[in-house]
């Protein structure tokens, strides 16, 4: 299959992008390698993709209507997944344009490329960061998530539901996918294992937010790739179960059309996780604890049975096994960078 993955040169495109040309297929890569965060780490990603003879770079901006559908038109990709978008929940409080830029009509000009070239599957990343003020745990599809409490997330919900009404008008089907604190090698610079990596080795304080009370469902990268992959070979369907006085707000009755969770199903404290990575390191911490930011939750943790049930999905990799890849990749990046 030819499948377009937007986002291709960042953290999780880039071990999708890599999944999928293991497995033959090709793969058109879009990302236009902004300065959100250090982009000699996207080309770095983007160096290992282009070595592969089954892919092919577009260097865009969502948000180029003319760019994306001329990308669109040409390639026509049998499957798409939307991964570049904005992301992070502080950055959303700095600079609230750049979500809706990305977000919101970059996600535009992806459905409707979706629309003119009638791809089997669209794949897309929500967060779940839209359950909100939603403090029933674990986090579950069917329950409602209208309450976010960033632009980030609200954004997010904007294109689950942007996702559904073209499912409907135009039988796109559509799988939109809350992603759940995802980490690993080659991750981003702005995400807690990093910062707190490269602080403790240089032997810096790191910032605790929630005095390392908060508990997030931390997901290994591969994981969350698996997950991804698996939706693709399965496409929504309208839910023939679907009652419109009691509305499922996971599935639909009139468009091929789902949310999923894509987490560990295990809430960690974050001093838990900050200890795992201290072993891995040999080095203890300088803790610096800090209130709770604007915008944080305290809990999260994903429901995943649904995505078993569809997907087969059985995420695997217990925090001690996943920091300690990472740790890996870091140490040998970097060290190779520096010597």
């Amino acid at each position: 299959m030819a499948i377009m993955v937007t986002g291709s040169a960042g953290f999780i495109g880039f071990h999708l992008s890599r999944r999928l040309l293991e497995r033959g297929d090709e793969v058109i890569g879009v990302d236009d390698l902004n300065a959100y965060y250090d982009p000699t780490l996207k080309a770095a990603r983007l160096a290992i993709l282009e070595k592969a003879p089954g892919y092919r770079h577009a260097r865009l901006d969502l948000a180029d209507r003319p760019g994306m559908a001329a990308l669109f038109s040409e390639t026509r990709p049998t499957g798409v997944v939307n991964l570049a978008a904005q992301a992070g929940v502080r950055y959303s409080l700095e600079n609230p344009a750049a979500y809706v830029d990305a977000n919101v009509v970059g996600f535009l000009n992806i459905l409707e490329g979706c629309r003119a070239v009638q791809p089997r599957h669209l794949v897309y990343a929500s967060t779940s960061s839209v359950y909100g003020a939603n403090g029933k745990l674990p986090f579950n599809v069917h329950d409602g998530a209208n309450h976010p409490i960033t632009l980030y997330a609200a954004t997010k919900l904007a294109n689950e539901a942007m996702a559904h009404s073209y499912a409907h008008l135009f039988g796109v089907p559509a799988t939109g996918f809350r992603f759940f604190t995802v980490y690993g090698p080659w991750g981003r610079p702005d995400m807690a294992l990093f910062k707190f990596t490269d602080a403790i080795l240089k032997g810096r304080p790191i910032d605790v937010y929630g005095e390392g009370k908060m508990q997030r469902d931390f997901t290994y990268v591969e994981d969350i790739v698996s997950g991804l992959v698996a939706a693709l070979d399965r496409p929504a369907q309208v839910n023939p179960a679907w009652d419109p006085l009691k509305p499922d707000p996971a599935t639909s009755g009139v468009a091929p059309w789902r949310v999923l969770n894509l987490g560990n199903s295990e809430r960690v404290e974050l001093m838990r996780y900050i200890q795992v990575l201290e072993a891995k390191l040999g080095r203890k911490a300088e803790l610096n604890l800090l209130p709770m930011q604007p915008g944080d939750v305290a809990r999260t943790e994903a429901d995943v049975e649904e995505t078993k049930a569809a997907l087969d999905y059985s995420p695997s990799t217990p925090i001690e096994v996943g920091v300690g890849k990472f740790v890996d990749w870091y140490l040998d990046y970097y060290g190779a960078r520096e010597a």
